[in-house]
Protein backbone atom coordinates (compact mmCIF):
# COMPACT_ATOMS: atom_id res chain seq x y z
CA UNK A 1 0.00 0.00 0.00
CA UNK A 2 1.34 3.34 -1.01
CA UNK A 3 2.19 5.95 2.21
CA UNK A 4 1.28 9.24 1.86
CA UNK A 5 3.14 11.98 2.63
CA UNK A 6 1.33 14.05 5.74
CA UNK A 7 2.47 18.47 6.99
CA UNK A 8 0.76 19.46 9.45
CA UNK A 9 1.57 23.27 11.11
CA UNK A 10 0.58 23.91 14.47
CA UNK A 11 0.80 27.50 15.75
CA UNK A 12 2.75 28.19 19.22
CA UNK A 13 2.25 31.23 21.00
CA UNK A 14 4.60 32.67 22.85
CA UNK A 15 7.08 29.98 22.46
CA UNK A 16 10.59 30.58 23.82
CA UNK A 17 13.01 29.24 21.07
CA UNK A 18 15.19 27.46 23.94
CA UNK A 19 12.64 25.41 25.39
CA UNK A 20 11.10 24.49 22.19
CA UNK A 21 14.22 23.73 20.52
CA UNK A 22 15.00 21.65 23.56
CA UNK A 23 11.31 20.30 23.44
CA UNK A 24 11.59 18.37 20.38
CA UNK A 25 15.73 17.83 19.99
CA UNK A 26 16.47 16.18 23.63
CA UNK A 27 15.51 12.95 25.25
CA UNK A 28 14.52 14.85 28.53
CA UNK A 29 11.91 17.04 26.00
CA UNK A 30 10.33 14.61 24.53
CA UNK A 31 9.78 12.49 27.34
CA UNK A 32 7.96 15.75 28.25
CA UNK A 33 5.59 15.02 25.12
CA UNK A 34 6.44 12.55 22.48
CA UNK A 35 7.18 9.68 24.40
CA UNK A 36 7.07 7.77 27.72
CA UNK A 37 11.23 7.09 28.19
CA UNK A 38 14.00 8.52 25.28
CA UNK A 39 17.49 7.34 25.41
CA UNK A 40 20.05 9.10 22.57
CA UNK A 41 23.33 7.47 21.58
CA UNK A 42 24.71 10.15 19.40
CA UNK A 43 22.37 9.51 15.96
CA UNK A 44 20.53 6.62 17.19
CA UNK A 45 17.56 8.02 19.54
CA UNK A 46 15.47 4.97 21.69
CA UNK A 47 11.63 5.94 22.25
CA UNK A 48 9.34 3.74 24.96
CA UNK A 49 6.22 4.07 25.32
CA UNK A 50 4.30 1.86 27.87
CA UNK A 51 6.02 -1.14 28.81
CA UNK A 52 6.10 -3.12 25.87
CA UNK A 53 5.96 -0.73 22.69
CA UNK A 54 9.98 0.16 21.51
CA UNK A 55 11.17 2.01 18.54
CA UNK A 56 14.29 3.15 17.59
CA UNK A 57 14.97 5.97 14.85
CA UNK A 58 18.14 7.24 13.64
CA UNK A 59 18.92 10.58 13.25
CA UNK A 60 19.18 11.66 9.70
CA UNK A 61 19.46 15.30 9.48
CA UNK A 62 19.70 18.23 12.31
CA UNK A 63 20.13 22.00 12.21
CA UNK A 64 20.20 23.72 15.45
CA UNK A 65 17.23 25.69 16.60
CA UNK A 66 15.52 24.80 13.19
CA UNK A 67 14.51 21.20 12.69
CA UNK A 68 15.45 17.29 13.54
CA UNK A 69 14.63 14.67 11.31
CA UNK A 70 13.95 10.96 11.92
CA UNK A 71 14.29 7.84 10.59
CA UNK A 72 12.75 4.78 12.06
CA UNK A 73 15.42 1.93 11.38
CA UNK A 74 12.52 -0.97 11.51
CA UNK A 75 10.75 1.35 8.77
CA UNK A 76 10.90 -0.39 5.56
CA UNK A 77 10.25 2.73 3.13
CA UNK A 78 13.83 3.88 3.18
CA UNK A 79 12.50 7.21 1.80
CA UNK A 80 9.84 7.59 4.92
CA UNK A 81 11.01 10.10 7.91
CA UNK A 82 9.47 12.25 10.55
CA UNK A 83 10.38 15.84 11.00
CA UNK A 84 10.05 18.65 13.50
CA UNK A 85 10.54 22.04 12.08
CA UNK A 86 9.99 25.33 14.00
CA UNK A 87 9.32 28.35 12.06
CA UNK A 88 9.87 31.66 13.73
CA UNK A 89 7.15 34.58 12.37
CA UNK A 90 9.38 37.80 13.04
CA UNK A 91 6.03 39.91 12.77
CA UNK A 92 4.13 38.19 15.61
CA UNK A 93 7.45 36.89 17.50
CA UNK A 94 5.34 33.47 17.30
CA UNK A 95 6.61 29.65 16.19
CA UNK A 96 5.14 27.48 13.38
CA UNK A 97 6.06 23.66 14.21
CA UNK A 98 5.63 21.89 11.31
CA UNK A 99 5.39 18.26 11.40
CA UNK A 100 6.32 16.05 8.00
CA UNK A 101 5.18 12.32 8.40
CA UNK A 102 4.35 9.28 6.67
CA UNK A 103 1.27 6.95 6.90
CA UNK A 104 -0.36 4.67 5.25
CA UNK A 105 -3.48 6.12 2.79
CA UNK A 106 -5.99 4.49 5.10
CA UNK A 107 -4.13 5.76 7.82
CA UNK A 108 -3.54 9.42 7.37
CA UNK A 109 -6.38 10.59 10.12
CA UNK A 110 -5.22 8.44 12.59
CA UNK A 111 -1.82 9.93 12.55
CA UNK A 112 -2.82 13.10 12.27
CA UNK A 113 -5.02 12.95 14.89
CA UNK A 114 -2.04 11.56 17.14
CA UNK A 115 -0.33 14.35 16.01
CA UNK A 116 -2.61 16.75 17.06
CA UNK A 117 -3.35 14.99 20.57
CA UNK A 118 1.14 15.09 21.34
CA UNK A 119 1.38 18.39 20.08
CA UNK A 120 -1.39 19.55 22.40
CA UNK A 121 0.34 17.95 24.87
CA UNK A 122 3.46 19.64 24.18
CA UNK A 123 1.42 22.97 24.76
CA UNK A 124 -0.08 21.81 27.81
CA UNK A 125 3.80 20.83 29.53
CA UNK A 126 5.55 24.04 27.85
CA UNK A 127 3.09 26.40 28.89
CA UNK A 128 2.72 27.55 24.56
Amino acid sequence: MKREKIHMEYLLNGASKNILWSSISTPSGLENWFADKVFSNDKIVEFHWGKVETRIAEITAIRAYSYIRFKWLDDENTKDYFEIKMNHNELTSDFVLEITDFAESDEVQDMEELWDSQVSKLRRTCGF
